[in-house]
């Protein structure tokens, strides 16, 4: 059973498929919220608060706008870049310092490794204006007015640059699983 089938059954009250959901989604999903986040526990709680969340929303889901893979991604980031707004975790990232953080635990689950190497890929073959934002979007939690300054750059030229960089990536995941059938 594919995802979108998983997530019509957890709209409809079964609570197996959100375990399923849980069981193919949470390593990533916790990798993510980590290396965002920058402490486990918060990670932890944040990948249950967004379970939750598809819990009372499954219903919500739109296949048409994308998989549940990125519809769960993308709920995870917005709660993630909320909760470092709330909790004035915002770090002071200088553009010419931009690296990933070091990878936890989690993001070193071997059932990942095909997707982060795929990702890494895609994300080294932007361009750098267009890298750079998406790294400090992500990767620091910066939204674009933040980037927009950090970098001396117009709000327009940033979010342009990102959607920019959102389409480049998603052909290279889409042009990925056409290729191997599905991502991992």
């Amino acid at each position: 059973m594919d995802d979108a089938d998983v997530i019509r059954e957890a709209a409809r009250g079964e609570i197996q498929a959100l375990a399923t959901l849980y069981d193919r989604h949470a390593g990533l999903l916790l990798a993510m919220a980590n290396r965002i986040l920058g402490d486990k526990a918060l990670a932890e709680d944040l990948v249950q608060d967004v379970f939750m969340e598809v819990w009372r929303r499954a219903h919500a889901f739109d296949p048409s706008r994308g998989s549940v893979r990125t519809w769960l991604l993308v709920r995870l980031r917005s709660r993630a870049v909320d909760r470092l707004r709330s909790a004035q975790h915002r770090r002071e990232v200088a553009v010419d310092d931009v690296a990933p953080r070091e990878p936890s635990p989690t993001a070193e689950d071997p059932e990942l490794a095909p997707d982060r190497a795929l990702v890494r890929k895609a994300i080294a073959e932007l361009p750098e204006d267009q890298r750079l934002v998406i790294e400090l979007s992500y990767f620091h939690g910066l939204s674009s007015s933040e980037i927009a300054e950090r970098m001396g750059s117009p709000l327009g030229t940033v979010k342009s640059r990102t959607a920019a960089a959102l389409t480049k990536l998603r052909a290279a995941m889409v042009a990925a699983e056409q290729r191997t059938g599905g991502l991992q």
